[in-house]
């Protein structure tokens, strides 16, 4: 969620001109309450003092319309007692919004109101305020963006504080599951015991969540999405009397759910806008290397030592392996490449003007998922073109194959959403096949030497293990049978001819010679 009027970020060694200590982080520890009139005030009691005297605290109570007095035993308790030394704020949804919706009423609290941490509480009791302190502190250091309090760190410690069997299973077949499409290494992702930096989640769209259970899968995917740090911290299970209103089995099939399309996400074939992180920069264009890709398939077809001109480098992780095989490289690109490295030329330009760069002295060019981005593509490759002679250049050019399988079947089932990256990225202006990209070059003036397919970047969505390896091999098996119908991206290697502007021109100084 984002807001236009934020407020500064706030940190815990900052010191005002009025301030003669350390100015206290703000905390907002949010009470998400359902059906909770029994434990509310119970969970309030234990809030410890230590967190109320630490932050410049305001606990905020969220009733999501329920049909007990929870919201009443909030208001009876905030007159009659109160907190020492933080604010006690009641709410109340006038409709159920779900424990999805619920949260989002929360954080967007937190957010508007300036706090630097949100801490989320259950109203029935299940995770022990307590804890508060301890799971606070790697926030407070600067440690983390998130901290979850994870029963399934200790040994079978789950089961010994009451959670039946079934759910124990349950929990860990899915975190494994998610594990190995996500890539990571949680002991939990199915814990509600959750302390967010607001400025963590003013970078992810949590709004565009489910207002179900499976929320807290998919904020989860956001904060690994947007690279931000999750720290997992033990805490005790606890399993009273209070009612479960989780459906097992659809829970478990909407957190497949959200994890599967998330894989789909990273490979950009099927685009989650809920799963971007927001910002719009060229930062998400990363580096394929190590596998069967766009990026390793360039760097294994320069020669060691050569001239390289990269344009379109996004940023520029390329060049720092090109320079490793001793080449000569000068990178080109809209945005001032995040990675620099010593010796490489660095040209900021925009790609739909002519470029004023001497072209001509680099034997080799790279057009790495360059071309669909362009607004006329042949007028590109035209004014590419003027800038060579007779000597032969070597032009290597990826871009998306938009006959891909994947995408036809999506177009079959009525899909076909531009996002951030991927085969429908939005920045995209022309979309090729084969046939079409090959067209492009032939008419360009070019000889193409090589047509090949690009399996997509498994291990860019799964990481680097076995599944994603085995992926590619059968996508790779897949392209054998028809690169037309199993390529994710197409690879060119062209090289150059003069113009013919250039050959008339040699041709008028041979009749003076």
């Amino acid at each position: 969620m984002r807001t236009d009027l934020e407020p500064p970020a706030r940190h815990q060694i900052e010191h005002g001109p009025e301030t003669h200590g350390p100015v206290k982080l703000r905390l907002c520890i949010f009470v998400i309450a359902y059906q909770a009139e029994k434990t509310l005030a119970w969970v309030l009691d234990r809030i410890p003092e230590s967190v109320l005297r630490d932050y410049d605290c305001e606990v905020l109570v969220v009733d999501d319309a329920s049909t007990d007095g929870t919201f009443e035993v909030g208001r009876e308790y905030r007159r009659a007692k109160g907190l020492p030394a933080a604010r006690l704020t009641v709410l109340r949804n006038e409709f159920n919004q779900g424990y999805g919706g619920n949260q989002k009423v929360g954080y967007a609290y937190a957010i508007s109101g300036g706090f630097d941490l949100v801490a989320m509480v259950h109203g029935d009791g299940q995770y022990a305020p307590e804890e508060l302190p301890r799971l606070l502190e790697p926030l407070a250091r600067g440690e983390a963006d998130a901290v979850f309090g994870s029963r399934m760190m200790t040994r079978l410690g789950a089961l010994k504080g009451g959670m039946p069997l079934y759910k124990y299973v349950g929990n860990k077949i899915l975190t494994t599951a998610q594990n190995r499409l996500l890539g990571t290494t949680l002991s939990e992702f199915h814990s509600g015991y959750r302390i967010y930096s607001t400025r963590a989640l003013r970078q992810i769209r949590f709004d565009l969540n489910s207002n179900d259970f499976h929320f807290d899968t998919e904020i989860i995917i956001q904060l690994l999405n947007a690279r931000l740090r999750i720290r997992e911290l033990s805490i005790p299970t606890y399993y009273g009397d209070e009612i479960s209103r989780v459906n097992g089995l659809k829970y478990a099939r909407d957190v497949m759910l959200a994890t599967i399309s998330n894989t789909l996400h990273r490979t950009g074939i099927l685009y989650q806008r809920r799963f971007d992180p927001t910002g719009d920069t060229n930062q998400h264009y990363d580096l394929k290397l190590g596998y069967s890709s766009s990026h390793q398939a360039a760097l294994d077809r320069v020669p060691m030592g050569e001239s390289v001109l990269d344009i379109g480098a996004g940023p520029g992780g390329l060049a720092q392996h090109l320079v490793k095989k001793h080449c000569q490289v000068a990178v080109v690109d809209k945005f001032q490449p995040a990675e620099t490295t010593t010796g490489v030329e660095v040209f900021v330009r925009d790609l739909d003007h002519p470029l004023d760069i001497e072209i001509a002295k680099f034997r080799y060019v790279l057009l790495l998922d360059v071309i669909e981005h362009l607004r006329d593509p042949e007028a590109f490759l035209a004014g590419l073109r003027s800038h060579f002679t007779f000597e032969t250049k070597t032009v290597i050019l990826t871009t998306p194959n938009i006959a891909f399988a994947v995408q036809r079947l999506m177009l079959l089932l009525g899909q076909f959403n531009y996002g951030k990256a991927g085969i429908l990225d939005r920045t995209h202006t022309r979309l090729f096949t084969f046939r079409s990209l090959e067209q492009l070059l032939l008419d360009g003036g070019f000889r193409v030497k090589e047509l090949r397919g690009i399996p997509a970047p498994f291990p860019k969505a799964l990481g680097d293990n076995l599944l994603s390896h085995s992926l590619l091999k059968l996508n790779e098996a897949a392209i054998g049978v028809s690169k037309t119908l199993f390529s994710y991206q197409i690879l060119a290697v062209a090289e150059s001819t003069p113009s013919v502007a250039f050959v008339l021109e040699q041709a008028r100084k041979s009749e003076g010679a």
